[in-house]
């Protein structure tokens, strides 16, 4: 049978203990331990995942390019002072056909930002407030929105495992979580390169669909995904099928990644995911849930998990991402911080 995914609401995850959390947290181990996706509702700030508010995000896409480049980061303006958080213009030759820009934590607080020597820490170049009025209180606004959520699917995760269920609060206190921001415009069929192979495109439904996003797992822990209504993401099932994942209003897709797969000792699910293209231009907004760059991950006191190497949090994010090709070239901008011998 193909297993479809859960919509799931949360609102019980923001109260005191009841009945009503205790079954919220059974469907969201269910679920993590099983495809590894689902959606939520009913959250504090969930009227953000509707249309005009999530316009107001949505509106640095209709900058002038002269605008775009003043964001851009290192690897695509060598004059750039920022490698790892700003603009990534459209690659035409990439599987991954998308423009966007990362933001860090200085987005939603710029006053307890501190600057720090290491990239992974480094401010975000954004619009200035008479270029894009009101866009640097949104993204704020909707950055702390999901770090509440990030906080109670962890905290309901950690309780599902038979944790404390603060058990990993210290780890993401001044975390560096990600807001992206990314549009997927419909590929120019004359873009000189050939769409038609296996690397580009797969028959969905009896179509032919071109691959706008290429099949990975997240690397780190929990990704909140706001889709814009239009379809295209698709996660993988247990048994190897490609599902749609629905794209509807007030809604979050969540799905969790390879660390805490690896940090709960496989009782989490990292799921494999792409997005195919649709009829019209799609948009996304991400929001990875991120711990400090110097958290320190050794293994859980879970019976059964294979033991591991502590390290430091930074050292695996940074080896992950800059695999992408949106981050290509940066690697060498970064050493290792490896955590202390215990």
């Amino acid at each position: 049978m193909t297993q479809d995914i859960e919509t799931i609401g949360i609102a019980d995850l923001f109260g005191p203990p009841s009945p009503g959390r205790d079954r919220v947290d059974i469907s969201i181990m269910a679920a993590a331990s099983g495809i590894g996706f689902m959606a939520v509702r009913d959250f504090p700030g969930d009227a953000w995942l509707m249309p005009e508010r999530r316009a107001q995000l949505l509106r640095i896409f209709a900058l002038p390019d002269t605008e775009k480049q003043k964001l851009l980061r290192w690897n695509f303006d060598r004059t750039s002072k920022n490698v790892y958080r700003g603009w990534f213009p459209l690659q035409p030759t990439a599987v991954s056909y998308k423009e966007g820009i990362d933001m860090g934590p200085d987005i939603a607080d710029a006053a307890g930002f501190s600057a720090s020597d290491d990239p992974l820490c480094e401010p975000t170049p954004v619009p200035a407030e008479d270029i894009l009025p009101g866009w640097r209180a949104a993204a704020a606004d909707y950055y702390r929105a999901m770090e509440t959520v990030g906080n109670a699917l962890m905290r309901s995760i950690a309780r599902g495992l038979g944790l404390p269920e603060t058990i990993f609060d210290p780890y993401f206190e001044h975390g560096i979580s990600t807001l992206r921001l990314i549009r997927y415009p419909l590929r120019d069929g004359n873009a000189g390169i050939d769409i038609s192979g296996p690397d580009f495109s797969v028959i969905h439904k009896g179509e032919t669909r071109t691959i706008i996003g290429r099949e990975h797992a997240d690397s780190g822990f929990v990704t909140l995904l706001a889709q814009d209504g239009v379809e295209g993401l698709q996660a993988k099932n247990l048994a190897g099928e490609w599902i749609d994942v629905p794209p509807a209003n007030g809604t979050l897709a969540v799905n969790f990644g390879q660390l805490l797969e690896c940090w709960t000792g496989g009782r989490v699910r990292a799921t494999r995911h792409r997005v195919i293209a649709p009829k019209t231009a799609r948009f996304s907004i991400p929001f990875f849930y991120e711990p400090r760059v110097d958290a320190e991950i050794a293994p859980l006191p879970l019976s059964g998990a294979a033991p591991f190497e502590p390290f430091l949090y930074g050292d695996y994010l940074w080896e992950a991402a800059t695999n992408f090709v949106e981050m290509s070239g940066i690697k060498h901008l970064r050493q290792p911080r490896r955590a202390k011998a215990s």
